[in-house]
């Protein structure tokens, strides 16, 4: 521990020796029993790290709990503001009162510090046990570690910032880590150069997150009815549009429903607006919340065909259109490379763009033809994106994207080929042959199981960025 407090401009930090840890996980299980953690819920983790070739292979770890960062990423994404960075510590403390357990704090960190307890509704990490600093105490990690691997040291901001904008490598911080990591890691004077965490080698499907499937895909699909209900408005359609529109308004309301399941503590969802000026997930609440309210406007004003519903439509389009880049946005995180990408935000969009004119055409079938086209078109570039993204995924040499790629072409293998079959089904086949309202319906239904099979696949193939994977170089031949 270091004998003097912080002084203005610096700040506690964790250093880390690689050399030393011998893997124990005595920090771990030191960590869980000052914290009262369930074993499956650690705020300090142990990764191994491998490399070499026999019969000259080592092993070596990492240990690491919250590397309270200088511009933490969980804090500038938290819709409820619940995280705080101490003022004279330098600790990002995190208040499970405020907490709604939306997880998206488990997103947005580059190490996947933030853990969701599920029985308690709430997410956790480590403060780095600041009670115990306040007495003059070192944190329960630092005091358990037999081999002195763990310790506190104070950092000044301004130089640990300019060593990071320089990349120094000796400095102990990922290069690419924006949030800039405080924690100083020591690697070992040797490291072999395919050293590679074994874990990313045997990636797993990840959780669903089921109620983020329907929410988004419904979305999706009622802004593009709506879109195409104001586009058949503007072409003079003679078809009563007000069964449409309160159909695509009912959808709207059961998908903002769905995703209140998400939250760990739902009865407190209306804090979700609270930060918008600067959290994502605030600006899709906000714009949902605010496109349910004017498409049930337009919805009313087709019903009794009211002249100020063409202004209606179209601002309905608009901040619809503005919610669902909003949700894209969310996922446009480093710590997930395979969602932050350009191709997310299209396909949210493409989305909308097939199961629009679908759900519109179900509900007035042979009344536009060009509805029917519009899907087509649209099935047919959604198609032309999964398979672009998939070939991005196979080619790439980051270890996390090969990962996702593995995973669609193994254990989701039969889902993702499946997926396709809906989409052409559901998109291009049933629509060409200009059936009747069954057939619309049918057409409807195949595609929408489709897109609600690609958004279950766009969550459980998703591979987090380990933990180690800024402090190692680990490219294609790690991935291989």
């Amino acid at each position: 521990m270091p004998d003097r407090a912080p002084q203005p401009g610096e700040q506690y930090r964790f250093h880390f020796d690689m050399s030393l840890c011998i893997g124990c996980k005595c920090c771990v299980v030191a960590c869980n029993e000052q914290n009262g953690n369930p074993a499956d819920i650690n705020w300090r983790r142990v990764a191994e790290i491998e490399g070499g070739w026999y019969p000259q292979a080592s092993r070596h770890y990492v240990s690491m709990g919250c590397n309270h960062c200088v511009d933490p990423t969980c804090l500038k994404g938290c819709p409820v503001d619940a995280y705080s960075k101490d003022a004279v510590t330098g600790i990002v403390q995190h208040s499970a009162d405020t907490c709604i357990g939306c997880q998206y704090c488990t997103w947005n960190c580059s190490y996947g510090v933030p853990q969701f307890n599920p029985e308690r509704g709430v997410v956790g990490k480590c403060d780095m046990c600041h009670g115990r600093l306040s007495l003059g105490q070192s944190p329960a990690c630092v005091s358990a570690c037999p081999e002195g691997a763990i310790a506190i040291e104070i950092v000044r901001i301004d130089e640990w910032v300019a060593r990071a904008a320089a990349a120094i490598p000796e400095a102990g911080l990922p290069a690419d880590d924006g949030s800039i990591s405080t924690t100083r890691i020591v690697l070992p004077e040797t490291l072999p150069p395919d050293s590679r965490p074994p874990a990313l080698l045997h990636v797993q499907p990840a959780e669903a997150h089921w109620p983020l499937v329907v929410m988004t895909v419904l979305t999706q699909l009622s802004v593009g009815a709506f879109a195409a209900i104001w586009l058949q408005q503007l072409s003079g359609a003679v078809v009563d549009l007000g069964i449409a529109a309160i159909a695509s308004f009912a959808v709207a309301a059961l998908a903002l429903g769905a995703s209140t399941l998400h939250l760990g503590r739902p009865i407190h969802a209306y804090r979700a607006l609270k930060m918008w000026r600067r959290s994502w997930l605030s600006r899709e609440v906000l714009l949902f919340g605010a496109f349910a309210g004017i498409a049930n406007a337009y919805a009313v004003a087709l019903w009794l065909r009211r002249p100020e519903g063409i202004v209606l439509g179209g601002l309905t389009a608009i901040v619809g259109l503005a919610g669902i880049g909003a949700s894209a946005c969310i996922y446009r995180v480093p710590s997930r490379p395979s969602w932050n990408s350009y191709l997310t935000p299209l396909r949210f969009a493409m989305t909308a763009a097939v199961l629009g004119p679908l759900f519109a055409s179900a509900l007035a079938a042979g009344e536009a033809s060009w509805l029917r086209w519009a899907a087509v078109a649209m099935a047919g570039g959604q198609a032309v994106v999964v398979a672009w993204s998939y070939l991005r995924l196979s080619a790439s040499d980051r270890i996390e994207l090969r990962g996702t790629a593995r995973l669609l072409s193994t254990a989701l293998s039969g889902r993702f080929m499946l997926r396709g079959m809906l989409l052409l089904l559901g998109g291009v086949v049933l629509p060409l042959l200009q059936g009747g309202p069954a057939i619309a319906a049918a057409a409807l239904a195949l595609a929408l199981a489709g897109e609600i099979l690609d958004r279950y696949l766009f969550f459980v193939s998703v591979v987090p960025k380990h933990m180690t994977t800024a402090y190692l170089p680990m490219g294609s031949a790690a991935a291989a």
